[in-house]
């Protein structure tokens, strides 16, 4: 007996904690979005998104990139979305780290509110776990417009805020 095709989300497991106390946090929601953009993207596998205090983000901003200081988000890619492995074996596609406390503070000058700034960088997260990346200027605009697609069709359900901003 065949199986039935698969629908893409079934195929997708995204895990959300929210590991710090400073900002409050949806983890349902932000599991909802990033599970959105891993199955408009075309990818099956497990995420995992963490919310972290800025003293945590601190520390893993200096150990993986060397910077010292807290950051916004950090994405660790681990198996490429498109990897060929054996039936039953989960597509493990990394890890998405974000700092609420940060994102209240930049959020202002940056995408307007908390929320859209929050949700900003769970899609911006998402997509670097699956290989997208703002190295050069043609990056950028590709990925930035992805962004705003994916904020459009699963975040505002219409289009962008006027205050929206995507660049610092």
């Amino acid at each position: 007996m065949d199986e039935p095709p698969s629908t893409g989300l079934l195929d997708v497991r995204v895990v959300v904690a929210d590991e710090q106390a400073d900002v409050t946090v949806d983890v349902d929601r932000w599991q909802r979005l990033a599970t959105a953009v891993i199955g408009d993207e075309g990818a099956r596998g497990e995420l995992t998104l963490t919310f972290v205090d800025g003293e945590e983000m601190h520390a893993l901003n200096a150990e993986h990139m060397g910077v010292e200081g807290p950051t916004d988000v950090l994405s660790f890619p681990l198996d490429a979305a498109d990897a060929a492995v054996p039936d039953g074996v989960p597509v493990l596609l990394g890890d998405v780290v974000v700092c609420p406390v940060v994102a209240a503070e930049q959020a202002p000058q940056h995408a307007g509110t908390l929320d859209d700034e929050l949700a900003l960088l769970v899609v911006h997260g998402v997509l670097h776990v699956l290989g997208h990346d703002h190295v050069t200027p043609a990056e950028t605009e590709m990925m930035q417009a992805r962004e705003r697609e994916l904020l459009e069709r699963h975040h505002w359900h219409r289009s962008a805020p006027a205050e929206f901003r995507q660049d610092v």
